[in-house]
């Protein structure tokens, strides 16, 4: 039998523990009952995470033992329970999951001596086909036109200091950035309590300091580079221009490295025949990456989870 991959038994139990504090056992009273929902959502999460297709999970789970173990299985669920499950699933569970591993990543309680969080907004693309840059580049050089696909844009809200996934949203590209962040903020503050946000100059608007400082109480930190340049600086604009506190906006490249390492681990490719089924890939991508987190944190000492959940002053 061949030997499950490094860690992959630890994900399967991470995602069976978040799974179950999400989602009830079964979603109806007719149910067969042969396998609970937390198992289908934490299978889905592992082929997320190895980048499986469907017939693939199936081989799998039959392969390794580990793994059914792990995650309770009796018998290995055929490729069209999970695509069934994964279609029947709406999007407010991926959310929900996502805050149940953002919980148990970030610190219990607020402390008295620790600076308020500091989080940073940004948006990424995903590739909605698997054909490739190489492939498309070659096409256009023989002079045949590669039919162009809609691509997919992700918007996470990051806690800077643990790197965690708070909110993320997804929307058919291009779109602009600047009426993503009132909805990120104000979910993003049900988790935890807003210090400073940190978004780069796509999100830059008048609206969207004013509500990020007069309705959330938090500080907004957003260079002033869109649209033309002020004659006279007016409003929370023209405080950004007269005296940018660069030194809190280095933070914000902390969300860069979020999206670099999802997109260097998890794959930037979104398959799915449609776009409800590509929305629900794209947001099984930060689910996956809080569990990627949770998973090795679980194995670090604890001097040094103490030391990264208290972050230093700015």
């Amino acid at each position: 039998m061949t030997v499950p991959e490094v860690g992959l038994v630890r994900m399967a139990q991470v995602a069976m523990e978040v799974a179950e504090a999400t989602v009830p056992p079964y979603g109806s009273r007719f149910s067969k009952r042969l396998y609970t929902q937390p198992q289908l959502l934490a299978i889905l999460c592992l082929m997320r995470f190895e980048g499986w297709t469907y017939r693939e999970v199936h081989v799998r789970l039959g392969e390794h033992r580990e793994l059914r173990e792990a995650l309770g299985l009796r018998q290995v669920p055929h490729w069209t329970t999970l695509q069934k499950f994964l279609a029947r699933l709406r999007e407010g569970v991926f959310q929900k999951a996502l805050e149940q591993a953002a919980t148990r990543l970030l610190p219990p309680g607020p402390s008295p001596s620790a600076p308020q969080p500091v989080v940073a907004a940004d948006a990424t693309g995903l590739r909605t086909s698997r054909a490739s840059l190489y492939f498309v580049c070659r096409l256009r050089q023989l002079g045949v036109e590669h039919p162009r696909r809609a691509w997919l844009k992700h918007t996470i809200l990051v806690d800077v200091h643990h790197q965690v996934i708070l909110v993320q949203r997804v929307s058919l590209g291009p779109r602009a950035d600047i009426p993503d962040l009132p909805p990120l903020v104000r979910q993003g503050r049900r988790m935890e309590p807003l210090g400073v946000v940190l978004s780069d100059a796509g999100f830059d608007s008048e609206g969207n300091h004013r509500y990020i400082r007069e309705k959330m109480g938090a500080m907004s930190v957003i260079p002033p580079k869109r649209g033309r340049p002020m004659k006279e600086p007016r409003g929370f604009r023209g405080e950004m221009a007269l005296c940018f506190p660069k030194e809190i906006y280095r933070l914000r490249a902390l969300v860069e490295t979020v999206i670099s390492v999802i997109k260097r681990k998890l794959g930037d490719l979104v398959a799915g025949q449609s776009l409800r089924m590509q929305r629900k890939q794209a947001l099984l991508l930060g689910l996956v990456y809080n569990l990627y987190r949770l998973k090795w944190c679980l194995f670090w000492p604890p001097h040094l989870w103490q030391r990264l959940s208290t972050p230093t002053a700015l």
